[in-house]
């Protein structure tokens, strides 16, 4: 249930609508900022839709990121000139006060602040005539923002996020500059969050961060976030999880990314015993060479993950590994490519995310000489495409045949037939055709894997 709607809210009764750019931290925050509307007698309505509210919560990652939040911006305005617009989150952190000048915003609500968005929206409905700025010095806040949320509108995987900011300073990323240092989330505050959840009937969590690998660390210990992992590094994360192992009704415990640098073999040892936690890790590379991966500032070589995998694989059966690439990164050279292309292959992750380098204003990599010219990332990107296709079908073709669990999600109808789609604990996805079963969303089942591709899937038969 909903807390006590506030009748005195002039927001009650008022149509607003929401937009989520970038990523699943993102989206955590703006189910938080939906329940504190909707708690305060607001009525939910489609971004695409005429409202009297539209929140527009923002990602800056890139320059394209940033055009892409303005365009959002400047389109709810245009859906409905009288209603007050709302820019939240990292794109407004960076911009900064600048966005004041901007006719089709009304009220800005920068990160740290989403917690008292709905008081901030009445007092700029009170006062129209001004432009209200929320914003505060991200560098030098050390509590983390409780947003905390009861539903959510995913029916059997709930993203909890565990953790804000990143000490890190990666060459090419402005995060740290917009999200602020490493903050945590209080523990009992997760684990009641998570138990709500799961009584609630929800299955599989997914626990989710800017910089998941630095939960409980110092806010301002850049040392200790920078080094080898140890201690300090494992044990929060390590120590939360068993707790919510421990959580009765969650059936399924993932990982948002993670740096190589935690998965000593200790801590994989450790996280091999938690029979709730899924095979599935997406471990961050961004290069395949070394030298890449200097000038973009990151905090391990390739021997350290090649490692961090080793320790995954003799510990798990055949974990899924995912990560994320960026080709054509500032002096990446064609040699340097081919390091890439031959690591990715002799890693053999399950997926690969494929992202062309994107300049962004603010960061050391944006002011790199030898900046690579578009086409030659495209190309690069093609690439490593290739190798991405190769690698994720033989990952999937060791399932054939085999019996794996599946929590169901949807239904959904593929060439005329009727399937519910799921994942394995894995992240495979397959097809189970619906025939007049009981089957449903939310239901874990038994299935054989076949060697017969469907969809963005592969089918898959109850066993």
């Amino acid at each position: 249930m909903m807390g006590m709607m506030d009748k005195n809210s002039i927001i009650e009764g008022k149509r607003v609508a929401f937009l989520t750019l970038g990523c699943k931290v993102n989206s955590y925050e703006t189910e938080g900022m939906r329940e504190l509307f909707l708690k305060a007698g607001a009525v939910e309505t489609g971004f695409d839709r005429e409202a009297d509210i539209y929140v527009v919560n923002t990602c800056s990652v890139t320059n394209m990121a940033d055009r892409k939040s303005r365009q959002m911006l400047h389109r709810a305005k245009k859906k409905n000139p009288e209603a007050l617009v709302v820019a939240a989150g990292c794109y407004v952190q960076a911009a900064g006060e600048k966005l004041s000048a901007e006719e089709e915003i009304d009220l800005i609500v920068g990160n740290n602040q989403k917690a008292r968005i709905v008081a901030l929206t009445e007092e700029a409905l009170a006062k129209r005539e001004e432009r209200l700025c929320a914003l505060l010095d991200i560098g030098k806040e050390k509590d983390y923002e409780e947003l905390p949320i009861e539903t959510v509108t995913e029916r059997t995987r709930a993203y909890i996020k565990i953790e804000d900011g990143c000490n890190q300073f990666c060459s090419y990323c402005i995060i740290p500059y917009v999200r602020g240092r490493v903050r945590s989330r209080k523990e009992e505050e997760i684990l009641e969050e998570i138990t709500r959840l799961a009584k609630e009937g929800y299955k599989e969590v997914v626990l989710t961060g800017i910089h998941l690998s630095s939960y409980g660390l110092s806010q301002f210990d850049a040392t200790l976030a920078n080094r080898d992992a140890g201690e300090g590094t494992i044990l929060p994360l390590l120590a939360l999880l068993k707790k919510v192992h421990g959580v009765e009704g969650i059936e399924r415990i993932r990982l948002g990314s993670l740096e190589p640098r935690i998965m000593t073999e200790a801590f994989v040892r450790e996280l091999a015993s938690l029979s709730k936690i899924c095979p599935h890790f997406h471990l961050s590379l961004q290069s395949g060479c070394d030298a890449t991966l200097k000038r973009m500032n990151r905090k391990y070589t390739t021997a350290e993950y090649k490692q961090a995998v080793e320790y995954l694989r003799r510990y798990f059966d055949k974990p899924a590994i995912t990560t994320d690439i960026i080709v054509g990164f500032p002096g990446e050279t064609a040699e340097e490519f081919s390091d890439t292309l031959r690591f990715a292959e002799a890693v053999a992750f399950s997926q690969i995310h494929i992202f062309k380098y994107s300049r962004r204003a603010g960061t050391v990599a944006d002011r790199m000489e030898g900046q690579i010219p578009e086409q030659v990332k495209s190309e690069r990107s093609d690439a490593l495409e290739q190798v991405e296709k190769t690698l994720r079908e033989a990952y999937i073709a060791q399932f054939f045949d085999t019996k794996e669990s599946v929590l169901l999600e949807e239904e959904t109808e593929c060439d005329g037939k009727l399937y519910m789609v799921g994942h394995t604990t894995r992240y495979v996805k397959v097809y189970v055709p619906k025939t007049g079963g009981t089957m449903a969303a939310n239901e874990t089942v038994n299935v054989t894997v076949l060697n017969t591709r469907i969809g963005d899937g592969v089918l898959a038969e109850l066993r």
